[in-house]
């Protein structure tokens, strides 16, 4: 594999921030690069966007103008014959600069800096950068997931939840209920006392944690004015303890932190800017465009080459001067690459998920990478180094590439179902269950066929305690019991 070719793996594996960085740093060592600060594209040159309706093109032109090369051409095989002829009487001080550089030892090459990217960058820890490591490891289903990821962007930096549960179920297109399940998850992840919605709920989820939350705790914590107030005789009746008991529950509390999220670095904390934004179009379908505002524009500056190539250089100050040229013109040629192979990417996944972002989480579609990558015509690998790190900007939030991506069942129809959706699905059957009929696996598995989705008795099973849902006969008893309960029976 070439040093050309590593890099352009490399690229299309950073995020926009570490691509920001990169560039950056190419430009500082490379006298041929420049910013194109122009910004705009030229007159009649086709948006950076793919229709989702009638794909006429799986790519997008840049407004790179003439520093792009032609399709066929490899940047490799540039010399300084070939070399434009323009000039424009530019200061060459950057160029003999370069050239100094490269006398008193420096490399020249796109690899002469030894330290890896991950150094450059900051090594302190974010909240948000925390959860998402808890959320990869903990949470496995990409609804689930995805839910998680809209709760965690609703913290505060101090760790509490803001917001509202149902106006994520909304815009998610999922119950309520599966919102505060998961999270019921997340307020188990660390640090203790994460994501609660009010102080009483955060000392509640620290003692939980601590396998402290008795009853007598619990009543403490839920009269938190009474002991703002010093009402300890009043606290006493509530609690049942006696005065060294209550002493020592007071203590307790005083050492929780009702602030947990602001033991992390919360002043450089990057807000997530998609790569890719997409939004509904009046006839219907999906318009896709890459986010300009995430791709670094570079120049080859010719005007550069071209006067410092005429004055009569040695033959070692050449061979600079063409390398530069070379690694100039791939690095734009990757960027352009990058910038092509993310808008293919993305397109796919929005044409393949239209179900979820039309009706909601619930309708994710089985996706894998072999799937993406066969539509488009690219490896696999490609497709995986693509989806990691680049996020998408929809109706329905903001996503990274890889949570559309799940397992699937086979259909009695030839369709594939979601394994998520079977499992959303199997929750809401027994939501709906009364007391005159409780659903046992196998009643499940008909129904289920009914609809289309071929089903062993034992994923049901599998599923039901994936969920943390008891048995038919557990599940029985206890709507009994309630029953008799809710009439006074017992």
């Amino acid at each position: 594999m070439t040093p050309q070719l590593q890099q352009a793996i490399k690229l299309l594996q950073l995020s926009n921030i570490e691509l920001e960085t990169f560039v950056e740093a190419e430009i500082e060592q490379n006298p041929l690069l420049e910013r194109d600060e122009g910004g705009a594209p030229e007159e009649g040159e086709p948006p950076a966007e793919v229709r989702i309706e009638t794909v006429e093109r799986d790519a997008a032109d840049y407004a790179y103008g003439d520093s792009l090369p032609a399709e066929g051409d490899s940047p490799l095989d540039i010399d300084g014959e070939r070399a434009p002829t323009a000039e424009d009487g530019s200061d060459i001080g950057a160029v003999e600069a370069g050239l100094a550089n490269w006398k008193t030892g420096g490399s020249g090459s796109f690899e002469d800096d030894d330290r890896g990217l991950e150094e450059t960058l900051s090594k302190q820890i974010t909240l948000r950068d925390h959860l998402i490591e808890q959320l990869n490891v903990d949470i496995s289903d990409p609804v689930d997931r995805i839910i998680a990821l809209h709760l965690i962007d609703m913290l505060d930096e101090a760790g509490y939840l803001t917001g509202d549960l149902a106006q994520v179920a909304a815009l998610l297109g999922c119950p309520d209920e599966r919102v505060a399940a998961t999270l019921a998850r997340l307020q188990r992840f660390d640090p203790a006392g994460i994501f609660a919605r009010n102080l009483a709920e955060c000392l509640s989820l620290q003692l939980v944690d601590r396998n402290r939350f008795d009853p007598a705790m619990a009543a403490l914590v839920a009269n938190l004015p009474m002991l703002a107030a010093r009402d300890f005789p009043g606290l006493l009746g509530i609690c049942g303890v006696d005065a060294d008991d209550l002493k020592e529950m007071i203590a307790e509390i005083k050492a929780l932190n009702p602030k947990p999220g602001l033991a992390f670095e919360r002043d450089i904390a990057q807000t997530v800017v998609p790569d890719i934004t997409m939004r509904a179009q009046p006839g219907g379908g999906w318009l896709v465009e890459l986010n300009s505002d995430t791709l670094p524009r570079v120049l080859v500056n010719t005007h550069y080459f071209t006067r410092v190539n005429r004055n009569g250089l040695s033959k070692p100050e050449k061979e600079y001067l063409n390398e530069r040229l070379q690694s100039a013109n791939w690095l734009v040629k990757s960027l352009h690459q990058r910038a092509n192979t993310i808008l293919k990417v993305a397109s796919e996944i929005v044409r393949q998920q239209d179900a979820f972002f039309v009706h909601g989480v619930q309708h994710l579609r089985p996706l894998i990478l072999r799937d993406i990558a066969e539509a488009i015509g690219m490896h696999e690998s490609t497709v995986s180094r693509v989806t990691t790190n680049k996020y998408l900007a929809s109706p329905r939030g903001i996503y990274e590439l890889k949570y559309f991506f799940s397992s699937s069942i086979a259909g009695t129809t030839g369709a594939v179902h979601s394994a998520e959706a079977v499992r959303h699905r199997i929750k809401l059957l027994i939501d709906q269950e009364t007391v005159e009929e409780v659903l046992s696996d196998d009643r499940i598995v008909e129904i289920l066929l009914k609809d289309g989705v071929d089903i062993a008795r034992r994923t049901v099973a599998k599923y039901r305690e994936a969920l943390h849902i008891p048995s038919s006969v557990e599940r029985r008893r206890a709507k009994k019991g309630a029953a008799l309960r809710s009439a006074g029976g017992w």
